[in-house]
């Protein structure tokens, strides 16, 4: 694979679940009531997808891993596996599968970025175990995400991530020029955001979980059921808010179906 000349960003769609819409916005229109006791539930499509980054320093960086393939059996002990079932995803999509058609192993990643440590985020993180690859996440996830004992505590299944060497930030770092993660907690302990600045295309920040959808941002900002805390989590919104202003960033929401099929994906569809 050559070097690029510029900073390249590939989207990757990496698998769909389905869930009901109320995980993802929690505004009153989709709730019941006392008029409307018995209301309709949305049951929606939420794809997952990985970034796929090339520096000119020659560096290869992944934004997130997606779902993993044996996510029936992984997901059962927490019962997460009948809320958010991954039954809508063709062979192609499977990580595996992307890198294969990227040409590239684990190994070959230099950085591993994970905006936290939920089941669809870093389901599929410990192949990078032993590898070589530096992988990067927020230093309050780490904490949070080994403050358990047991299998799960919600989202975070331990097995994903134990026994891996994670490096930590702090603090808002660019990882390479052009290539930051921008500090977004509130979905969970330590949520991070990616923010790409590319030389064609502007700046885009892949939001992850900190927004779910182009509702979740507003305005007015629509908080999901799965928030960890709350406060941190209007905080964030209106973090990205300001930086999308500043910067007239393009913000990739974590599980938009709709925008997801507006975006250039996968292999020669690069963002520049």
């Amino acid at each position: 694979m050559s070097r690029p000349t510029k900073l390249t960003a590939t989207v990757l769609p990496t698998g769909v679940m389905h869930a009901d819409l109320n995980w993802l916005l929690t505004s009153p229109m989709h709730m019941a009531s006392r008029s409307e006791p018995v209301k309709q539930r949305d049951w929606v499509e939420v794809p997952t997808h990985s970034v796929f980054i090339e520096h000119p320093s020659g560096k290869k960086l992944l934004w997130e891993t997606g779902v993993p393939r044996d996510w029936e059996d992984r997901w059962s002990p927490s019962g997460l596996g009948e809320f958010f079932p991954v039954d809508a995803t063709t062979e192609d999509m499977w990580l595996d599968s992307r890198l294969t058609q990227l040409g590239l192993e684990p190994g070959d990643i230099d950085y591993l970025l994970l905006s936290h440590l939920h089941l669809d985020h870093a389901g599929n993180a410990q192949w990078w175990r032993d590898t070589g690859t530096t992988i990067i996440l927020d230093e309050e996830e780490r904490k949070g995400a080994f403050s358990f004992d047991g299998y799960n505590l919600g989202g975070h299944i331990r097995s994903d991530y134990d026994g891996l060497e994670l490096t930590t930030i702090s603090e808002d770092t660019e990882i390479l020029p052009g290539i930051t993660l921008i500090r977004t907690p509130g979905h969970t302990f330590g949520t991070l955001s990616l923010r790409l600045d590319l030389e064609d295309s502007g700046t885009m920040i892949f939001t992850s979980d900190a927004l779910y959808r182009k509702e979740s941002f507003g305005p007015p900002a629509i908080q999901a059921g799965l928030v960890y805390d709350t406060v941190a989590w209007f905080a964030s919104v209106e973090k990205l808010r300001g930086l999308q202003e500043k910067t007239d960033a393009t913000l990739v929401f974590g599980h938009s179906g709709e925008q997801l099929n507006e975006l250039r994906t996968g292999l020669g569809n690069s963002y520049t």
